[in-house]
C-alpha cells in the first residue's frame, strides 16, 4: 500500500481542475490587474469573476469579498481592523474563545496588550464548544468584536454560530467567525446567518496556498492595516495574487458542487476510526464533540506516549497524521484546545489528529486500525 495521507486539515492537494482554471494567469494572462491596458483589464476582469463567485456561494455580495493571502492575515485582519474601527468610538472590549486557532489568539492578546484593550477569552465544555449564554454575560456596552471559529482545526468541533450570531446582531456586535476548516463541509449562507466577518484559506479545501479571503459585511466597522496602493476597496493594499484568486474561487465552487458526496464518502470512514479504534486501545480517549463536528474528522488522547514519538512511528508505517501539540524549537507544547478542554498537561501532549480526505480508501482504514495500536505500544516503550 502507498503511503495514507490523513492529514487534510492541515493542507489538501491541489485539485487538478482547480489548477487547471488558474494556469493560464501564471503565463499567458499574466497582467496587473491594477493596469488599465489589455493585460491588466484581462486580469481585472478574472478577479472580479471570482469575487463574484465566491459571494455568491457564501450569501454575500461581491464588494464585501476581500481577498487575502490566506486565513492568518483574514484572522489578523478582522481581529485589529474591526477593534482599531471600534477603538475610536469607546468599544474597547474584545471576546473570543479558548480553543481558537493561534492566529486569532495571538493577535488578541498581542493587541490588547499594546492598544490597552480589554480582553475576555470564553471558556468551553469538555467538547470543546462555547455556550452562548457565557457570551451573553459576558458581553458590555464597550464590546466591539466577538471571535469564535465555526469548526476546531485539532479536535473538529463544530460551534453554534448560528446561535451566537442571532446573539451578537441582538447586541449591535459584530461577530467574526474564523471558517478555514468549516468551508469545505458546512454549508455556509451570510444572507442568513448574521455573521459580520469570515475567514477563508484556499489551501483547506483542495486549493492553492497562499490565498485566503476575508469577508467584511456592509456596516460593519473596519479600518484598513495595508497601505499604499489602494487595492481591495482600500481594504489591502497590495499586488493582487490572480492565479491564487481564481483558485480559490474554482476551488469554493467545487466544494460546494461536491461537498455532499465528499461527506458521503469520508463520514464513515471517519466513524470507522471513532468506533474501533477506543476498542482496539481500551485506554484511548476520543476528543471533540460525539456529533456536532467536522465529518472527516477524528481526534485521541493516547495517554503515555508523547504525540512526535507516536507521529515519527505512523509516518515511518505509511501514514501522515497529526497532532494536537505544537512544536516550537525541538520543545514540545500542550494542546491549548485540550487544555482548555480539561485535559490535563500530559493528556494535552498526547493528541492524535486523523482528518480524512476524498481519496482516503476503505484499505487504508483497515490498515491504520491495525497500525496505530502497534505504533503506540512501541511508544510506550520509549523513555
Amino acid at each position: 500500500m502507498k503511503p495514507a495521507y490523513f492529514d487534510h486539515a492541515a493542507t489538501t492537494p491541489l485539485d487538478p481542475r482547480v489548477l487547471a482554471e488558474m494556469q493560464p494567469y501564471f503565463s499567458e494572462r499574466f497582467g496587473n490587474p491594477a493596469s488599465v491596458h489589455r493585460y491588466g483589464q484581462e486580469a481585472h476582469v478574472a478577479v472580479e469573476a471570482a469575487r463574484q463567485e465566491v459571494a455568491r456561494l457564501l450569501g454575500a455580495r461581491p464588494e464585501e469579498v476581500v481577498f487575502t493571502s490566506g486565513g492568518t492575515e483574514a484572522n489578523n485582519m478582522a481581529i485589529l481592523g474591526v477593534m482599531l474601527a471600534q477603538r475610536e468610538q469607546g468599544r474597547t472590549h474584545l471576546m473570543v474563545s479558548a480553543v481558537e486557532h493561534p492566529s486569532v489568539l495571538e493577535p488578541a492578546r498581542f493587541w490588547s496588550r499594546r492598544l490597552g484593550l480589554e480582553l475576555t477569552v470564553l471558556p468551553v465544555d469538555r467538547y470543546g464548544r462555547v455556550d452562548p449564554e457565557d457570551v451573553r454575560r459576558g458581553l458590555r456596552p464597550t464590546t466591539g468584536l466577538v471571535s469564535v471559529m465555526w469548526a476546531n482545526n485539532e479536535v473538529g468541533t463544530l460551534q453554534p454560530i448560528k446561535a451566537l450570531a442571532r446573539l451578537c446582531q441582538e447586541a449591535g456586535v459584530p461577530l467574526h467567525v474564523d471558517a478555514v476548516q468549516a468551508a469545505g463541509y458546512v454549508a455556509i449562507d451570510l444572507s442568513r446567518v448574521p455573521v459580520a466577518l469570515l475567514s477563508l484559506s484556499g489551501h483547506k479545501l483542495y486549493g492553492p496556498k497562499g490565498i485566503g479571503a476575508l469577508v467584511v459585511r456592509q456596516g460593519t466597522p473596519f479600518a484598513p492595516l495595508l497601505h499604499g496602493g489602494g487595492q481591495e476597496h482600500g481594504w489591502r493594499s497590495g499586488t493582487l495574487n490572480v492565479p491564487g484568486i481564481v483558485g480559490l474561487a474554482a476551488a469554493l465552487r467545487l466544494a460546494r458542487q461536491e461537498q455532499q458526496a465528499r461527506i458521503a464518502h469520508v463520514r464513515p470512514l471517519r466513524d470507522r476510526l471513532l468506533q474501533e479504534l477506543p476498542e482496539r486501545i481500551p485506554d484511548l480517549l476520543v476528543t471533540g464533540h460525539p456529533t456536532e463536528r467536522l465529518p472527516n474528522h477524528a481526534s485521541f488522547v493516547v495517554p503515555g506516549v508523547r504525540a512526535q514519538t507516536l507521529l515519527a512511528l505512523l509516518d515511518a508505517a505509511g501514514f501522515a497524521c497529526s497532532s494536537g501539540s505544537a512544536c516550537k524549537v525541538g520543545t514540545p507544547q500542550p494542546s491549548h484546545v485540550l487544555l482548555a478542554m480539561g485535559y490535563d498537561r500530559d493528556q494535552a501532549l498526547a493528541g492524535l489528529r486523523i482528518t480524512l480526505g476524498r481519496d482516503n480508501t476503505v484499505e487504508e482504514i483497515e490498515a491504520f486500525l491495525d497500525a496505530l495500536p502497534q505504533a503506540v505500544a512501541q511508544a510506550r516503550r520509549v523513555p
